[in-house]
């Protein structure tokens, strides 16, 4: 049930580096870190490098440095944990001054141009033009958005900087004006662009349809596709090309579908050997390569047997479960997304699982309900991997209660927001006013994993056991 300081992968994986890192040096680079950051504001830097100090602000910085100002900021988040773990009465005081262990941050496979997908936006430039594609600097509170092409950002790939492009020649052409506050009117909206390492390439064209009739609109598309299909954007040689007309800033298939205009209504990834089924607003980790690197931890971690259940909760396309579904007696996945509940069951069938079952729905509404007549004799591994909303307090009420259930893993790309109320929500002593009335969990290894090269950010994997 405890991680094995031996454990063979664990210690193959990249960064795996149980030597203590050089803290008088971590804390210079986090110094050197917050200048980079604050350079961004500064008047004589160019719109260019404004952006990419706006988005990956650690991209001066070598990639070592990069992981050791990473590492310090994990360490700070455990060490907050501890703080309100201590204050809630519990005793967790380990060597090191942290609740658990805290290992080197793993690095990611791919550093730049890792991400397989990218979202721009429609807004004024530099040069005041409205109809121009890339990513915002400033703040809409301050009023000095300005939108920039991403042609110096390091972590957005050269497909997703082209299919951008195209996108903004093609709106410059339109007489359609763009939509770039729903009250004043416009139509043309942000770009979804959505690559895997097999050259496919997805594009998602959001539209404002405003007061336009079905006639006018079907004009709009067709002009879209022709474009992307026969015109200059058919070097960008999409797999699938999409269009969604949605009044709102974002918007489910559900509320409003996603059209496909050309191309297959599906792309492909492959990770750790399986082939996976990606639908346009699907979740999928947004470093493949990294995933992989995610998804081997995970399968240690988990040291789930074949009598175990492992429980997949905010499964996604199933690529976690379905990962680990070859040595587990059964995979029971959850996701809210209907679209890619349904990637995730043809994503088993193609690759021949057979042990699974997908639930569509709020985890909040399904998993009471999975739990509530669950054999204690049956043994449950959980794996939550949550948005940054973090999980549903109902959620955690049935995992805290569900005595099965022994070893929980939480992956979060954001563990000091909403995710360390869960990490508290599951540790405390039992509250039955709360409904908490299951055995605490302790928090026993803390792994990060860089997800997101050149950024701030980190994908933490926590593990809980009791």
């Amino acid at each position: 049930r405890h991680l094995h300081p031996s454990s063979a992968l664990l210690s193959s994986l990249p960064g795996w580096d149980h030597r203590a890192l050089n803290e008088k040096k971590i804390a210079t680079k986090w110094k050197e870190k917050k200048k980079v950051r604050e350079g961004c504001s500064l008047p004589g830097s160019s719109w260019e490098e404004r952006l990419a100090n706006a988005v990956t602000p650690l991209w001066r910085l070598s990639y070592q440095e990069q992981l050791q100002v990473k590492y310090e900021s994990q360490r700070k988040i455990l060490q907050t944990l501890t703080s309100r773990l201590e204050e809630l009465g519990i005793d967790v005081q380990k060597p090191g001054g942290l609740c658990c262990p805290l290992r080197p941050v793993v690095p990611s496979p791919v550093i730049n141009g890792y991400r397989n997908k990218s979202t721009f936006s429609v807004n004024r430039g530099p040069d005041g033009n409205p109809k121009t594609v890339g990513l915002y600097v400033g703040t809409g509170r301050a009023r000095n958005i300005v939108c920039v092409k991403t042609n110096h950002v390091e972590n957005i790939p050269p497909k997703h900087k082209q299919v951008a492009q195209c996108y903004e020649e093609f709106i410059r052409c339109s007489p359609l004006d763009p939509c770039l506050l729903f009250h004043e009117g416009g139509h043309w909206r942000e770009l979804v662009v959505r690559t895997t390492s097999h050259g496919h390439t997805m594009a998602i064209v959001t539209f404002h349809p405003q007061e336009l009739g079905q006639e006018a609109l079907a004009t709009q598309k067709a002009l879209l596709k022709e474009f992307f299909t026969c015109g200059p954007g058919a070097v960008c040689a999409l797999t699938s090309l999409y269009f969604q007309e949605s009044t709102m800033t974002r918007c489910s298939h559900k509320k409003s579908p996603f059209q496909l205009l050309h191309g297959e209504p599906h792309i492909f990834e492959e990770v750790l050997g399986l082939k996976f089924r990606i639908s346009p607003d699907a979740f999928f980790q947004v470093n493949t390569g990294g995933a992989e690197v995610l998804y081997q931890a995970v399968r240690e971690l988990g040291q789930a047997g074949g009598d175990t259940v492992l429980l997949d909760i905010c499964c996604g396309t199933g690529t976690i479960g379905l990962s680990l579904a070859h040595q587990v007696s059964r995979i029971i996945g959850i996701e809210v997304v209907e679209k890619a509940v349904e990637d995730a069951r043809w994503n088993a069938a193609f690759n021949g699982i057979s042990n699974c079952e997908f639930h569509s729905g709020k985890a909040e509404a399904v998993l009471p309900q999975l739990l509530s007549s669950w054999e204690d004799s049956q043994p449950l591994v959980a794996v939550v991997n949550p948005s940054r909303a973090g999980l549903h307090y109902r959620v955690v009420q049935a995992i805290r209660n569900c005595k099965s259930i022994r070893r929980l893993l939480y992956i979060s790309c954001k563990p000091e927001g909403e995710a360390m109320r869960n990490f508290l929500e599951l540790c405390c002593p039992p509250n039955p006013g709360k409904k908490l009335a299951g055995e605490p969990f302790a928090p026993t290894l803390a792994i990060p994993f860089d997800m997101f090269p050149h950024t701030l950010h980190c994908e933490l994997v926590l593990l809980f056991t009791r």
